[in-house]
């Protein structure tokens, strides 16, 4: 059985929202020691424990809270035999990047974004487009995207021939996505936004829409196509415009 440390570098790397407790004092003689770690989801408890089920289910009940909050709080947890003061400390989940087409620039998308602190989410629903290359695992039912997405959100579509286009930004747009680009110039992607309109999505969801999408660095190959877009998506995540910096 995994230790809490390993359990928790495990989940951060899946970019998993977890919250750490850890008792960093003891009052009278509680069932526990100084030191002792549970992880918590919101909802379950991951690993370890606090001493004793009462402690560890105080600390449950509590992180939902702490998760929302997003700053690390201390409590204080009773027993008959004595209290512990427990450090609770939240680690909010990855922000997720929707990669839609297996294209080149999907691929470099999914090798790069990872190191930027992305956790990807690879979607193709034509299998046959996926023989021949070393894909992660797709999600091939643009249904189940209702359930695997939520928190903070990016998208790229990075094929703009793809017969389910206006489907998977339909799938998408309810997410509220913080970025959504569509790769391609309005020549290609413009009759896609047209679509949308005569669906009634309303203006003010279609027009932060980007396409094309990506900084404009002169990108030519896939890579550095990739690279402009991901720039991109992080100016936009920190607010920003794009630019040299002695420009400013």
């Amino acid at each position: 059985m995994p230790s809490v440390e390993e359990e928790l570098a495990t989940r951060l790397a899946r970019g998993e929202e977890v919250v750490l407790a850890t008792v960093i004092k003891l009052d009278g003689e509680p069932p526990s020691r100084t030191g002792a770690k549970l992880l918590l989801s919101r909802m379950a408890a991951l690993g370890g424990t606090l001493g004793c089920s009462e402690f560890d289910a105080a600390a449950l009940d509590d992180a939902s809270a702490i998760a929302t909050a997003g700053k690390p709080q201390l409590r204080t947890y009773r027993h008959d035999l004595g209290s512990i003061e427990v450090y609770l400390e939240p680690h909010p989940p990855a922000p997720t990047l929707v990669v839609f087409g297996a294209t080149p620039v999907a691929q470099a998308l999914l090798r790069i974004a990872p190191e930027l602190g992305f956790r990807t989410l690879f979607v193709e629903t034509r299998p046959q487009r996926l023989s021949g290359a070393d894909w992660p695992t797709a999600v091939s039912d643009l249904n189940l995207l209702d359930q695997l997405l939520g928190g903070e959100l990016y998208a790229v579509h990075t094929d703009h021939d793809a017969p389910d286009l206006v489907q998977s930004l339909e799938a998408l747009l309810p997410k509220n996505p913080r970025f959504l680009g569509l790769v391609g110039s309005r020549r290609h992607t413009g009759h896609h936004l047209e679509a949308l309109r005569a669906k009634g999505v309303e203006e003010s969801v279609i027009e932060p829409i980007q396409s094309p999408v990506g900084l404009d660095i002169g990108a030519v190959t896939p890579g550095e196509i990739a690279l402009s877009i991901l720039a991109g998506v992080v100016a936009s995540r920190r607010g920003r415009q794009g630019g040299w910096l002695q420009n400013r």
